[in-house]
């Protein structure tokens, strides 16, 4: 089968001091500072077995996820810019959706030819965090794309307890592929996770502002005017962005490289937009916490709550003193595993009031993967998706 591979050069930082089973695995917690010069190949290996729990599905479509762009984009330095846990040389790709071909012995809620997508977050099931009801802080947690191998390929085996069936999405998928709208559940659940688990929800009528209108971003957009906040106001650097935010229920939108030309800052957008109550839900979904966060903090209303979901490397500054008049907290969130979250999403997508065919843009061959990670660094699409 046909694969597309990611390596790099295993290079440390200067200052960077490896763990043992860093070095010992060749999986740095940092990608960031050990991973250098990535290159990428269409590689032909075998088609992989199944164990007892697992099955193997044929890849029909693959979304391009900002993760997937940071293991392609490099810093000055020349090292990946992903700042999470990074295993290479891997198969990319974790937002995925397809048809089973084949069933481990033990496999009991699944059959050939269903129809599936999956959760990236690879949890473990023993451990203390997965015993304890919090899948996605699984200490032994593997992401697939990036640590082992994922979706860019015409099969991947995957462990029955992280599949979900989509055959009742088909009614909605008319002008647009079942395995598409499946492969848009995994980003989205990310932006569940953040507002109504780990970000503990909000009450109908609040505001709620995203930064960052990327697929996870959108998702936090679409997802919070159809659980009634009154004002979602949305902050991108790229047009075409915002208006797709505009198009999932974003109530105003705003380029901030127009506000900063204008000497207007986004806490100062919020506070006149809201009669200085500020925002309910501040959420963090562009990767560049050390310029939103601030901004976030100074607008942010008496008992709210900044979801912190992007990723970087650079530190941001928090005033705490702020948050103990204000009753206010700030939560991080990662994956989407558990929680209702997928069977959810499936739900809502079904049921068409969650119309997600807005956040596609792209839609490129598998021949062409290489070519849509170049795409996705310029940041001008909502969502690329590969066809295999």
């Amino acid at each position: 089968m046909k694969a597309f591979v990611a390596n790099a050069q295993w290079a440390p930082q200067s200052g960077y001091r490896l763990t043992s089973q860093e070095q010992e695995n060749k999986r740095a917690v940092c990608g960031n500072k050990v991973w250098k010069n990535p290159f990428f190949t269409m590689t032909d290996i075998p088609i992989p077995d199944v164990g007892d729990h697992e099955v193997l599905v044929q890849t029909k479509s693959c979304g391009i996820c900002g993760s997937d762009s940071h293991l392609y984009e490099t810093d000055k330095d020349d090292y990946i810019i992903f700042s999470g846990p990074v295993r290479l040389p891997c198969i990319i790709g974790h937002e995925y959706a397809g048809i089973i071909k084949k069933t481990g012995r033990k496999v009991r809620n699944f059959s050939t030819g269903d129809p599936v997508t999956g959760e990236s977050i690879i949890w473990c099931g023993q451990c203390t965090s997965c015993r304890s009801g919090a899948p996605n802080q699984c200490s032994r947690a593997e992401l697939a794309g990036i640590t082992v191998n994922g979706a860019l390929a015409e099969y991947m085996v995957v462990h029955e307890r992280q599949l979900w069936k989509i055959e009742k999405i088909a009614s909605v998928a008319d002008d647009i592929s079942l395995f598409d709208l499946g492969a848009l559940i995994e980003p989205i659940g990310c932006a569940y996770n953040g507002l109504f688990i780990s970000g503990g929800g909000f009450l109908p009528g609040s505001i709620v502002v995203v930064y960052g209108a990327g697929p996870i971003g959108l998702g936090a957009v679409a997802l919070a005017y159809l659980a009634g906040a009154s004002k979602v106001f949305v902050f991108d650097r790229i047009a075409k962005r915002l208006e797709i935010a505009a198009k999932l229920g974003a109530t105003k939108t705003w380029n901030i490289d127009e506000l900063k030309a204008a000497n207007i800052s986004p806490a100062q957008i919020v506070l006149e937009n809201t009669g200085g109550h500020g925002a309910d839900i501040q959420v963090e979904a562009a990767g560049a916490a050390h310029r939103t966060i601030p901004e976030m903090e100074a607008s942010l209303a008496t008992n709210g709550t900044i979801v912190y979901l992007g990723r970087t490397g650079k530190a941001a500054s928090l005033t705490l003193d702020g948050m103990v008049t204000g009753a206010t907290g700030i939560i991080g969130a990662r994956g989407h595993a558990g929680y209702g979250i997928f069977p959810n999403i499936i739900q809502l997508i079904s049921s068409g009031r969650l119309d997600l065919k807005e956040m596609i843009t792209s839609c490129l061959p598998f021949s062409e993967t290489l070519q849509a990670l170049k795409q996705s660094v310029t940041k001008q699409d909502g969502k690329i998706l590969i066809h295999i």
